[in-house]
């Protein structure tokens, strides 16, 4: 049976951490592609206005420009709302029915899988590739449901570090792909 790995998040921006996950998962997993899913709106930051969805898949776009097996969905954005993780791997399981869903989360949020929506249902419906994330030791998922922890590429970047270092003038070189620097640059992105 293949494997396909959901990637859900802001992206906002995409950052090579990102991208650096999609490929140990790819290779830890055994996936044949990753689908990166940007969310319209985290229920977790509701209180956060990500950059508008355009903006957003556009950098995902460029950023996995001429990368095999990795692609971006505008399925989340497009519907709208909250972006709750068991619609879209319901979404998933129809387009992919005979392919099992692997779904790409940080570890920090190991802890509270409990609490997402339907999360009982969710829980027999995927198993997790949990990314390391520095300072964050409780790896494991609970309650019910199967992870695999990624020996990866743990690196301390966020998308919020990116955009704090714009807002400040200082260089995001190397941190975000080429073309998603520029695009950022010519669109005037978290000034």
């Amino acid at each position: 049976m293949s494997r396909i790995g959901i990637y859900g998040g802001s992206f906002d921006p995409v950052h090579i951490g990102h991208l650096l996950v999609a490929r140990a998962a790819m290779e830890e997993m055994s996936l044949s592609s990753v689908i990166f899913v940007p969310a319209a709106r985290s229920p977790f930051k509701s209180n956060l206005e990500p950059a508008a969805a355009d903006f957003r898949l556009s950098m995902l776009n460029l950023a996995l420009e001429n990368v095999d097996n990795m692609e971006v969905s505008d399925w989340e954005v497009t519907n709208g709302g909250l972006s709750f993780t068991i619609r879209t791997v319901e979404h998933f399981r129809e387009i992919y029915p005979k392919c099992e869903i692997v779904y790409i989360i940080g570890a920090d949020q190991c802890s509270g899988l409990h609490k997402w929506k339907s999360a009982q249902e969710l829980s027999k419906l995927v198993q997790f590739a949990v990314i390391p994330r520095p300072g964050v030791d409780d790896t494991k998922v609970t309650h019910g449901f199967t992870g695999t922890l990624l020996k990866g590429v743990p690196i301390d970047l966020s998308s919020s570090s990116i955009r704090k270092r714009i807002s400040q003038n200082l260089s995001i070189r190397w941190l975000v792909p080429e073309k998603v620097e520029d695009f950022i640059h010519r669109n005037n992105l978290y000034l």
